[in-house]
């Protein structure tokens, strides 16, 4: 049986890809000073103007206005002639600190009965979860990177569209743009790409002929290997013919409004919550890189083809209040006793996610474009925990 599966995804110069930098920028900023801090912070904007509000409780100064106007100008955004740019912003900032009913239950877990067995375990026992919520994690065999093949290739254009624009190499692309790609499986297996679209912001200048040129030639085909794609795949650039017009000055942004680009691309389930701008106390996106972490292992040790999985917390609780595994018919044992090695396996309880992942750390900015999986130097795309799963399996086999 044949299907088609589609994945986009979106450059850094997309306008809600802004926010998400500007948020995890600031995060940063504000855990590189104070590993500690509760951060809560949104992002929107639009022409001329950058709104930078949430909830910050720290003991960091930051400056948060010279943070803004870096990051705009380290996506490109440098034209004062345009309607956005580094220098012509307005940059207005509404920060307060987290309620206090949210931090009691983060620091005071109510599931803390004392029976803990260590130091250690007493204190993952008093961090609750900010929030209560499901998040989901996937992992497959299709890729090199354990990510699904449509949003694998989708990240890598639009990554490409930003490299040749930095690098020069097409130096009349703007900041903005988007990617995506239609796969065809056959039987539930990947056989080949059936579309590829790829729109690019573009200086007037430049024709729609040599653009169209350059992009196939730049970034279609330096980046898809050939012999996955043949003569029947569609292949669109600008669709519109003209993208002239882009970044905030055309659409307006947010924080958090690229939840599916940002994870598998709509491959698997998805809780809801986004990641950007979010301190590891908020299990919206520390559970979230949790069950990546776990669904890769799993996938890489040879347990299943494909793994999801979900885990589900209540607000001012330390442990989750359902775990699920769904192999979709891969596993080498049954989900319901995968769901056991798990639990064996890894400790889902957010204070023991922030420390084994090192989750305090000023890392989030470089996951703000182009997924926030599949990037082999972030703690929860490790593969050290194969020998484990392996190991406790063997009793379930």
């Amino acid at each position: 049986m044949k299907k088609l599966f589609t994945s986009e995804s979106v450059t850094e110069g997309h306008p809600d890809k802004i926010c998400d930098n500007i948020s995890d920028a600031v995060l940063d900023a504000v855990l590189a000073l104070d590993p500690m801090a509760r951060v809560a912070c949104e992002t929107s904007v639009c022409p001329r103007f950058v709104l930078v509000m949430g909830e910050i409780t720290t003991t960091a100064s930051i400056d948060v206005e010279g943070i803004v106007r870096q990051v705009v100008r380290d996506i490109g955004y440098t034209d004062n002639d345009s309607g956005f740019s580094a220098d012509n912003v307005e940059v207005l900032v509404r920060l307060n600190t987290q309620s206090p009913d949210i931090a009691m239950g983060v620091d005071n877990a109510t599931d803390n009965q004392g029976y803990c067995t260590s130091v250690k375990d007493c204190e993952y026992d008093r961090v609750g979860a900010g929030d209560q919520g499901m998040m989901f994690g996937y992992a497959t065999s299709e890729t090199e990177n354990y990510m699904p093949v449509a949003i694998y290739y989708a990240h890598k254009l639009s990554a490409r569209l930003t490299e040749v624009r930095k690098e020069g190499l097409l130096s009349y692309l703007r900041p903005d743009g988007k990617s995506q790609v239609t796969c065809e499986y056959q039987d539930g297996v990947f056989s080949r790409i059936d579309t590829v679209v790829v729109s690019c912001q573009h200086d007037a200048i430049v024709s729609q002929d040599q653009l169209k040129a350059d992009i196939k030639k730049y970034v279609i085909d330096a980046v898809i290997p050939s012999e996955l794609m043949d003569a029947d795949t569609k292949v669109f650039i600008n669709p519109t013919g003209r993208f002239v017009v882009g970044g905030p000055e055309s659409d307006s942004g947010l924080t958090g409004r690229k939840i599916i680009v940002d994870t598998y691309g709509g491959y698997c389930a998805h809780g809801g919550g986004a990641f950007s701008g979010k301190d590891p106390t908020k299990v919206d996106r520390s559970a979230a890189y949790m069950a990546r972490y776990v669904c890769k292992n799993i996938v890489a040790s040879g347990l299943a083809k494909s793994c999801e999985m979900e885990v589900a917390y209540a607000i001012g609780r330390a442990r989750p209040v359902s775990i699920m595994l769904n192999t979709f018919g891969t596993g080498v044992i049954s989900d319901e006793n995968l769901t056991k090695v798990v639990s064996e396996v890894f400790d889902m309880r957010p204070g023991a996610i922030i420390d084994q992942l090192g989750l305090r750390s000023p890392i989030y900015r470089q996951t703000a474009s182009y997924g926030h999986f599949g990037k082999e130097n972030l703690s929860w795309e490790r593969l050290d925990k194969i020998p484990q799963l392996v190991e406790v399996s063997k009793k379930y086999m």
